[in-house]
């Protein structure tokens, strides 16, 4: 007789009990073994990467699988707000969406409908052969699979601020991810994420998404930053990379030891 299961927490579910904004880190390396090494280093939340990293499904589930027994919750961003992408994804057992580029309340209907079964949405009924359902060994996971996901949508562009009151309003939307680089971008102002506009653009969209209800995050990789948006009153933040902190550290370490810093009998020239 095989064991009867639960649905995993989601996101929504570690945000609805916090009394403080949710730390998280990004997994970009596509490796299994990183993503374990990140889930238990403290982190409330992990966010995988589709959309910038060689990530696929298989490296997607060989992810999700290795984080599994850490406190940790694994948010997964697909490369692109695609209904067939989005199924697949919610097949493998991914619980927690941050969808990207979602500009208008068109873009986030499309997505919430991508996570939805009929009549709320058209999510493809396959859980007998899917990891989401335990393959059935979750009981009634059809009628209760809303429950068990969660849907960011991402605010990254000037359109998107413009319009993010509709995008916030929007019924299936759980809260919103504000990525500034790309905001900054858009903005006219590539690279300048502590611009002044820029900020009171992000700082505009936590308003927005806090005024109606949902729950608001936003990525920043320099504690200045993180501990403003903080206080603006995001209840989640990314705070740092996999790959981000293996190459400054990386470099550091060569900038010690590396060519150039040794002296004539090789020992290291700080010795």
């Amino acid at each position: 007789m095989s064991f009867r299961l639960e649905a995993d927490p989601s996101l929504k579910d570690a945000l609805k009990d916090a009394d403080h904004s949710l730390a998280g880190i990004w997994v970009c390396s596509g490796s299994p073994l990183i993503a374990e090494i990140c889930a238990g280093a403290g982190f409330d939340w992990i966010f995988i990467d589709a959309e910038h990293s060689p990530n696929g499904l298989e490296s997607i589930l060989a992810q999700l699988q290795a984080v599994r027994g850490y406190p940790v919750i694994p948010v997964v961003r697909p490369p692109v707000n695609d209904t067939v992408v989005i199924k697949q994804y919610l097949d493998l057992g991914v619980q927690s969406l941050i969808v990207p580029m979602v500009n208008n309340a068109d873009d986030a209907r499309a997505a919430v409908a991508a996570c939805h079964y009929p009549p709320m949405g058209v999510r493809g009924v396959g859980s007998a052969l899917a990891r989401s359902a335990r393959w059935n060994r979750i009981p009634d996971y059809l009628t209760h699979a809303s429950e068990t996901v969660t849907l960011m949508v991402q605010i990254e562009s000037a359109q998107a601020v413009t319009n993010v009151d509709e995008i916030v309003a929007t019924e299936g939307v759980d809260g919103i991810f504000i990525g500034p680089s790309d905001l900054a971008a858009s903005m006219g102002v590539i690279g300048q994420q502590e611009h002044p506009e820029v900020i009171n653009a992000v700082e505009t969209a936590i308003t927005a998404g806090r005024k109606a209800g949902k729950y608001v995050g936003v990525n920043a990789f320099t504690e200045a930053s993180a501990k403003r948006y903080i206080a603006c009153g995001a209840h989640y933040v990314g705070v740092g990379a996999d790959v981000a902190m293996l190459a400054r550290g990386s470099e550091a370490l060569a900038a010690k030891f590396g060519a150039g810093n040794h002296s004539a009998d090789g020992t290291p020239a700080s010795y």
